[in-house]
């Protein structure tokens, strides 16, 4: 396997980070999944620990089915700031970016990036030299003291 993702970045402001390089097979999502929701509780935060459970295996899931070549890896990174849950995939197709389909009623695939502009916050790709990032966010909810 060769590793065709940029260097992980520590963004400026992240309270916490986290990165982990995949092998393309399906057997990973269900592993990056559950590492992201352990993170998110892990630093505090159980109550989006679900979503961003959801959202990791949806970008996940698109990252395998449609930016992922043989033998190159793909990279989930979650990071932290003080407002917000970041869970990005980075594969190496930057030439096939995602896009909301409209799905028919009957179709059985298609509503993963409707899923995740449902959930999170913020969404989008980043083009880069070589690959795509595809990145939601997730706000925390502040102390609720009334």
């Amino acid at each position: 396997m060769t590793n065709s993702c940029p260097p992980p970045r520590f963004r400026k402001g992240d309270d916490r980070y986290d990165s982990v390089d995949y092998t393309p097979y399906p057997g990973n999502i269900p592993r990056a999944r559950r590492r992201v929701a352990q993170l998110a509780v892990d630093w505090g935060h159980p109550d989006v620990a679900g979503d961003a459970a959801l959202l990791a295996s949806e970008l996940c899931t698109n990252a395998l089915l449609h930016g992922c070549l043989r033998d190159r890896l793909f990279r989930v990174e979650t990071s932290l700031t003080g407002n917000a849950l970041r869970v990005a995939v980075t594969d190496p197709r930057g030439e096939r970016r995602p896009y909301p389909p409209t799905p028919v009623a009957d179709d059985q695939f298609g509503r993963g990036l409707l899923i995740v502009r449902a959930l999170a916050n913020r969404w989008s790709v980043e083009k880069l030299t070589v690959g795509k990032t595809v990145w939601a966010e997730l706000d925390m909810r502040g102390d609720l003291d009334v």
